[in-house]
């Protein structure tokens, strides 16, 4: 009994001690088990045993950590301007055999804001070193480069301590005179001007592929229209000519159709008449033999009887033959007929169509020529005219070359007034004239003269005589107290 007591005891114990000394560690944490080994257990990511009251176990923060550097003042880069820069860098501690003995011995069990601590001044420290040989507009333009050159100096002080840089980014930079403000001004006004520039290429490219877009649209319209339209055309043709084929067959098929009915009903009709004969014949086939019966069983007399019956039943049944015979080929005739008077008919409405045809092309061409004659008897009718008053006009100049100089300066006395009233009427209409420069005036009177002038010779021309030699030759002959009244009015105009 006190051996299995003191078995339970030890086991209970084993049990205590596996228990208490089962360990595991997280992603994030490296658990170090140290005390009895010359070099510590690590442990990541991975479960162990820890002896109690025997090892020990230490933790070691591996999780990547964030650190915000600040420059705290104004240090002068390259070109002596003093700049304030914020930036954040993230680290982690290095899990390799050499980096992680390091980080042992620097950050062994210290929360991650002891770690942030503890790295702070050296990153800041680079920093500074890393600003003073950098312009700031290098600094302004390429952060990226200004943050690698950070992070690659820093590297080599966070190597003694076990640490990694994974990146180092530059949050917000400010300068003490507000220059990076005038350098964006100046980069922003070369900016807008490349922007406007830009701008109005792009507008007049837009413009000009619209422009070009609306021609090509508009070419690609007219064309579509008109293929349409060519397309439409050959339809329409198309249309009336499968019209016509379709009527044509149509009125093929309907005569056929009826030719085949009348042929299919004369079939039934004379197949009905064979029936009835076939029929008449098996009547008469089956009377035969039932006399043939009768002529066993009955007498001489009784057999005579039957040879009258059996005669007049074959007369009755020729007769009946004759009859549907002849019925059945007048039936036929009459089918033919109609078939016949009927085709007559088609001839007959074709014929009328093809007439009706001829007569309205014979109506076109009677109106044309009504129409060519009609024009012609105008054509001769102007003609005529126009001979008339030619000939008018010559025997007009004959008779006035007839008058004498004294009739023709009588009339011309009359006329000239007019000529001269109707010259002038124009001008008395008008309110005012404004004239400019030298000798308008007398350009005027000289511009009426020469239409009255004008209109005397035109008068000359058509009448075939000379009529300023007329009135110069007139005036030669006759002084001035000779002269008429009229023609000293004209005068005077």
């Amino acid at each position: 009994m006190i051996k299995y007591i003191i078995l339970g005891a030890v086991v209970v114990f084993a049990i205590v001690i596996i228990v208490t000394s089962y360990v595991k560690s997280p992603p994030d944490k490296a658990f170090i088990i140290s005390g009895l080994r010359k070099n510590p257990k690590i442990l990541i990511g991975r479960a162990g045993l820890k002896l109690p009251f025997i090892e020990r176990k230490d933790e070691l923060l591996i999780k990547q950590i964030s650190i915000d550097i600040k420059t705290g003042d104004y240090v002068p880069t390259l070109d002596f301007i003093g700049v304030n820069i914020d930036a954040v860098a993230k680290v982690k501690i290095r899990t390799d055999p050499e980096g992680i003995q390091l980080a042992m011995k620097n950050f062994l069990n210290m929360k991650e804001h002891q770690i942030m601590e503890a790295l702070v001044d050296s990153l800041q420290g680079n920093m500074r070193e890393i600003i003073g040989t950098i312009s700031l507009k290098d600094l302004c333009n390429d952060r990226k480069s200004f943050g690698d050159q950070v992070q690659e100096k820093a590297q080599v002080d966070m190597n003694r301590l076990g640490i990694e840089i994974i990146s180092c980014n530059i949050q917000h930079v400010e300068d003490q005179n507000d220059l990076i403000i005038a350098l964006g001004q100046d980069n922003m006004a070369a900016i807008q001007k490349n922007a406007s520039i830009a701008k109005a290429n792009a507008d007049r490219d837009v413009a000009i592929a619209q422009a070009q877009a609306q021609k090509e649209a508009n070419d690609a319209r007219v064309l579509a229209e008109t293929e349409i339209a060519i397309k439409q055309n050959d339809l329409s043709i198309k249309k009336a000519e499968l019209k016509t084929v379709e009527d044509t067959k149509k009125a093929e098929a309907d005569a056929a159709y009826q030719i085949q009915q009348e042929a299919q009903r004369k079939t039934i009709e004379v197949t009905k008449a064979q029936a009835d004969i076939a029929k008449q014949e098996q009547e008469i086939t089956r009377k035969q033999k039932e006399a043939s019966v009768k002529e066993q069983e009955l007498d001489a007399q009784i057999r005579k009887q039957a040879d009258a019956d059996k005669y007049r039943q074959q007369q009755m049944a020729e007769v009946e033959l004759f009859k549907r015979q002849k019925d059945a080929e007048a039936q036929k005739y009459e089918f033919e007929k109609d078939a016949e008077a009927k085709r007559i008919k088609a001839e007959a409405d074709r014929y009328a169509m093809e007439q009706e045809a001829l007569a309205i092309k014979a109506k076109a061409e009677a109106e044309a020529a009504a129409i060519q004659a009609k024009g012609e008897a105008e054509a001769a009718a102007i003609q005529a005219k126009a001979e008339a008053e030619a000939a008018g006009i010559d025997k007009k100049a004959e008779a006035m070359k007839k008058y004498g100089e004294a009739a023709i300066v009588e009339m011309l006395c009359k006329m000239y007034p007019e000529v001269a009233r109707a010259i002038a009427e124009p001008l008395g209409k008008i309110d005012k004239i404004t004239m400019y420069g030298d000798g308008n005036t007398a350009r005027l009177t000289e511009d009426v003269t020469k239409s009255f002038k004008q209109t005397i010779d035109g008068l000359s021309d058509s009448m075939g005589i000379d009529l300023n030699t007329v009135v110069s030759n007139f005036l030669g002959s006759k002084g001035e107290a000779e002269l008429p009244s009229d023609f000293k009015e004209v005068t005077e105009s």
